[in-house]
């Protein structure tokens, strides 16, 4: 964040979105690992089989990320348009970020939850002891980089 402080500082409301971009990417990831290492455990799955796991949890997370950013872009807008909060002249775009971001950060949260454990296993680690902090930890660092990088794409020229 540190390297973002000074968009930070010229748009504020984009903190108010943090902790929904954390929490999203983070839970996505965890998810998707704990089905994985109990697919690994009940030998549903064997670590040959990642690349087929990462093709069906890629549409997932893409899915699963646009419902949560027509979510967080609806709530956006009520607010504004409701007047229980103004997100300043450009909160359109400041809802295009947030549903934007909410996309990768959960696609990126289930490709990284349901991978690690396999990469785990394979360096002779068990999975079960600690994916699901290791996944939220990325997840949650990486999330705040795409949601940053995100909000510098749609928000350059306006509030950046």
């Amino acid at each position: 964040m540190q390297y973002y402080q000074d968009d930070l500082a010229r748009a504020v409301v984009l903190t108010l979105f943090i902790p929904l971009i954390m929490s999203s990417g983070g839970n996505s990831g965890s998810q998707a690992a704990s089905l994985i290492i109990r697919a690994l455990a009940v030998q549903e799955v064997r670590p040959a089989d990642w690349w087929r796991i990462a093709l069906r949890e890629l549409p997932t997370g893409i899915i699963l990320g646009a419902l949560l950013g027509i979510i967080g872009m609806s709530r956006i807008t009520l607010w504004q348009i409701a007047g229980f909060y103004d997100y300043g002249e450009f909160w359109p775009l400041v809802a295009l970020t947030v549903g934007a971001a909410l996309v990768g950060i959960v696609m990126f949260g289930s490709l990284v939850g349901s991978l690690l454990p396999f990469l785990m296993e394979a360096a002779g680690l068990d999975p079960a002891s600690s994916s699901a902090p290791f996944v939220s930890t990325v997840v949650d660092v990486l999330g705040i980089v795409i949601y940053l990088s995100s909000a510098i794409f749609f928000l350059r020229g306006t509030l950046l």
